[in-house]
């Protein structure tokens, strides 16, 4: 780690950024980082700003200050396509996926991009495939009519199309049951070992902890606590301080 307790390789860095929208001030200075293939976790209640983060970071939302550096170049305010040929995915808490395409329509929309070979396609959907075996079983189905833990595994299937270094993940185990929540931490692991880094949002703390290398958590805007989260998982004071569980 850096002296300021961030990664020693940074890959993303945000600095002090402040977000409105319209006349509320959401984002009141946050500055975070994550490392090359790093999985980061970003804790907080409902309403704090964690989802806002990731959305200023994804070019969703402008920040009115600040600055986002991606491999050292800034990226503040530039459009959300951009940054996807960057090597950001962002897969966002509504998901997003296209209901009336099938599977493997919805995948395919994360390939048709300049210089993707049509071998180099065939390979990525089988990849995903291999990774996601219950979206090659519905490869035909409509997205729509797949179950949540399953419209969530596609969205994050598509966003692996684009080959990404890094992967925005916002509640990715909201509502879901005990053995979806278990193969979503299983794929975050397995990004982690590709060496795709990992900036998650998440209410559910133990697999934030199981699943993130660090942690920071932030409460009214502002990152409160920053720590590696095995010293979260020895003492979880501040968790118990800043979200109240």
């Amino acid at each position: 780690m850096t002296p300021n307790g961030g990664a020693a390789d940074p890959l993303l860095q945000v600095e002090e950024i402040h977000t409105h929208y319209g006349k509320s001030h959401i984002l009141h200075g946050v500055s975070l980082n994550v490392g090359r293939g790093e999985v980061v976790g970003l804790l907080g209640r409902n309403g704090v700003g964690k989802s806002t983060t990731l959305k200023a970071i994804a070019g969703i939302v402008h920040p009115s200050a600040g600055r986002v550096l991606f491999e050292g170049r800034s990226i503040t305010n530039l459009p959300a396509h951009r940054l996807a040929r960057l090597g950001i995915g962002y897969v966002p808490e509504d998901r997003r996926i296209f209901p009336l395409l099938t599977v493997t329509e919805n995948l395919r929309t994360g390939l048709d991009r300049h210089g993707v070979t049509t071998a180099r396609k065939k390979e990525l959907l089988d990849k995903s495939y291999g990774y996601f075996p219950v979206l090659a079983e519905r490869r035909n189905q409509f997205g729509g009519t797949l179950s949540g833990g399953e419209q969530q595994m596609l969205a994050i299937a598509r966003a692996m199309m684009l080959e990404p270094k890094i992967i925005l993940l916002d509640e990715p185990t909201e509502g879901l049951m005990p053995r979806m929540v278990s193969q979503i931490r299983d794929i975050i692991g397995v990004l982690h070992r590709d060496g795709v880094a990992v900036l998650l949002v998440e209410q559910n703390v133990p697999l934030t902890l199981d699943a993130g290398q660090r942690i920071y958590i932030i409460e009214k805007g502002v990152v409160r606590h920053h720590a590696p989260a095995a010293d979260l998982r020895a003492d979880d004071a501040p968790i118990h301080r800043y979200m109240g569980v």
